[in-house]
């Protein structure tokens, strides 16, 4: 969907060559010539981005962003005046304005500063939804010693400006104990902008973190503002640290020590102040050694090492998260959530949870969908997981389910038989890989889209 720009200016000539310039460029325009019709227009029409003139009749454009800022503070701003001043230029930013430009207004400017301004204000409206939601969906939750002192540590930390390598297994919830530290910092009213290294291309990685300018390379057709300057005064956060290459990590490396930059393409330098968060699934000592991480930039990561346990080392977690889940997914179907036997609980209890949290979040959602309102016994928990009852009795419910599969494979026809296993097969596997398909993909040693149409086709959920 095309942003939406308001432009606040009394001259029409100068109205019509903003439209212009952005219509051509598929942004939707409106128009006013007053501050006050141009607030009404901001309240009842929410456009993306605002140009505002300093002189306007009645309320000057000074008042109006103060009034706007103050109504709408994640609504970017970019002053426009004819007769700028360094003083007006200073006041308007301290106010809350984007940025400051004067008339004549060149068209490339004008372009330049409304992309950065568009993604900024993206940024600013997600971390606001960010933390309205995340105190009520996503707390990090533990009960355990283990997972009792994680949180005392992170408490400790959040406040500071120090930077975190956040390191654990899939599905552990680094992420969350990211938006955590963000959320306790002093930087909370600033950006946090997430960088996952292992899904940006290495082609494109410098690209996305740096920024380039119009013609750096083959379809770069505008500027693009990298995550590093997004982040400026706030926390950039860098997940799955571990998977990028060698020649980005030494970039990463200098601009993190510096805190200055250049856009692929550009000249010039940027300077910014950002909080970095790492997190990584892997052994960044092991990677060291055997030469695929930098260890300058693991030390440079490693100012507070913080480790999020698996849930095998946490088991006094098993049942609070259970009911958080549970909870959570009656609300949302408006359902009664169902009630498990001490027989089953007990079975969970001593279940490995390869899969972590994120296994344990997704089989409380498939319980919930499955058990509403009902009783959950130790027949009715998934083999692998009652198997682990510590009276034995889970083991023979296994086996008995185990033969009863194995029997009804046996009265299939070929295809359909194959089929029922690949099925089943790809099912376990995925919990074991915390639902992760890309890590399946590896583990099984299947390409990723071919094993992702795969489990479509056996109506197979993962991540």
């Amino acid at each position: 969907m095309a942003a939406k720009i308001l432009i606040i200016d009394d001259e029409e000539a100068i109205r019509l060559s903003l439209r212009g310039i952005l219509e051509d460029e598929n942004y939707e325009v409106l128009e006013a010539d007053s501050a006050e019709e141009g607030i009404a227009l901001v309240d009842n029409a929410s456009p993306d981005l605002v140009f505002l003139d300093v002189w306007l009749p009645g309320m000057d454009g000074l008042a109006a962003q103060e009034s706007l800022h103050a109504r709408h503070p994640n609504l970017p701003v970019i002053i426009i005046s004819g007769h700028g001043t360094i003083e007006t230029a200073v006041t308007a930013i301290r106010q809350g304005a984007y940025d400051f430009i004067e008339k004549p207004l060149s068209l490339d400017k004008v372009l330049i500063i409304a992309r950065r301004a568009l993604e900024t204000g993206t940024l600013r409206r997600e971390n606001a939804l960010l933390r309205t939601a995340l105190p009520e969906q996503d707390k990090l939750i533990g009960e355990s010693e283990p997972m009792r002192a994680f949180l005392r540590m992170l408490e400790q930390v959040a406040p500071t400006d120090a930077w975190v390598l956040l390191t654990g297994e899939n599905g552990t919830g680094k992420e969350l104990a990211a938006h955590a530290l963000y959320a306790g910092s002093r930087r909370a009213n600033g950006p946090l902008v997430a960088v996952n290294c292992a899904a940006i291309p290495e082609e494109l990685i410098e690209s996305e973190l740096f920024g380039h300018e119009k013609g750096a390379f083959t379809n770069a057709e505008g500027t693009r503002v990298g995550r590093f300057e997004l982040a400026n005064k706030g926390t950039l956060f860098l997940d799955e640290i571990g998977d990028m290459s060698l020649r980005t990590q030494a970039k990463i490396l200098r601009i993190l020590q510096e805190q200055k930059f250049e856009r692929v393409g550009g000249t010039r330098t940027i300077k910014v102040d950002v909080r970095v968060i790492a997190a990584t699934n892997k052994n960044l000592e092991e990677a060291i050694e055997a030469g695929t991480f930098r260890r300058d930039l693991y030390y440079r990561l490693r100012v507070v090492p913080l480790h999020l346990p698996p849930l095998r080392e946490r088991k006094g977690d098993v049942r609070p998260l259970l009911t958080t889940f549970l909870a959570r997914q009656a609300r949302v179907h408006s359902s009664v959530p169902p009630v498990f036997t001490e027989e089953a609980l007990a079975a969970l209890d001593a279940y490995a949870w390869p899969g972590n949290v994120r296994e344990l979040r997704n089989f409380a959602e498939r319980m919930g969908i499955l058990f509403a309102g009902r009783s959950i016994s130790l027949a009715d928990l998934p083999p692998e997981m009652a198997a682990g009852h510590p009276s034995g009795a889970g083991k023979t419910v296994a086996a008995e389910q185990g033969a009863a599969e194995t029997d009804s494979l046996y009265a299939m026809d070929f295809k359909s038989a194959r089929a029922a296993f690949e099925a089943r097969y790809l099912e376990v596997r995925l919990a074991e890989c915390g639902g992760n398909i890309t890590r399946l993909a590896e583990s099984i040693g299947l390409e990723r889209s071919y094993l992702h149409r795969k489990l479509k086709g056996y109506s197979i959920h993962g991540e």
